[in-house]
């Protein structure tokens, strides 16, 4: 975890990335809504997720194109041993290195609160929460 001082470290997945085009959900500012301040983050794994799926056009490649370029706009990219998205996330969590991982992927979410990390994700139609290990 955090030291407590500035801003929280929270860490998207590909499933949050694209929300904003697959879900209606203007992420950031739902983050800023939950958190009252964050810095984000993104392994290198799901920056290669998203550019994977953005190559296959259709809803999902658009999402994905958009969540690719949100997160290479607005996000510190971090590299990590693991290769696999969900891999990675879950090492940041279990390194301490963030305090909130953000993702729609329920085993992933599982796996997170396990590595004792809360989980942001989708209430209802278009708003996030906060579900505590």
């Amino acid at each position: 975890m955090s030291t407590g001082t500035g801003p929280a470290q929270v860490a998207l997945d590909t499933s949050a990335l694209m929300m904003p085009v697959e879900l209606d959900v203007r992420l950031f500012d739902e983050l800023e809504r939950v958190l009252d301040g964050y810095e984000p983050t993104a392994p290198q794994a799901v920056i290669e997720e998203l550019r994977r799926l953005s190559e296959k056009g259709g809803t999902e490649g658009t999402a994905a194109n958009v969540g690719h370029d949100l997160a290479t706009e607005r996000c510190l990219i971090v590299d990590t041993e693991a290769s696999y998205a969900d891999d990675a996330l879950v090492e940041l969590a279990r390194r301490g290195t963030v305090d909130y991982v953000v993702t729609n992927d329920r085993p992933l979410g599982d796996r997170v609160l396990e590595a004792s990390v809360p989980v942001i994700a989708l209430r209802g139609r278009n708003k996030l929460a906060i579900t505590q290990p």
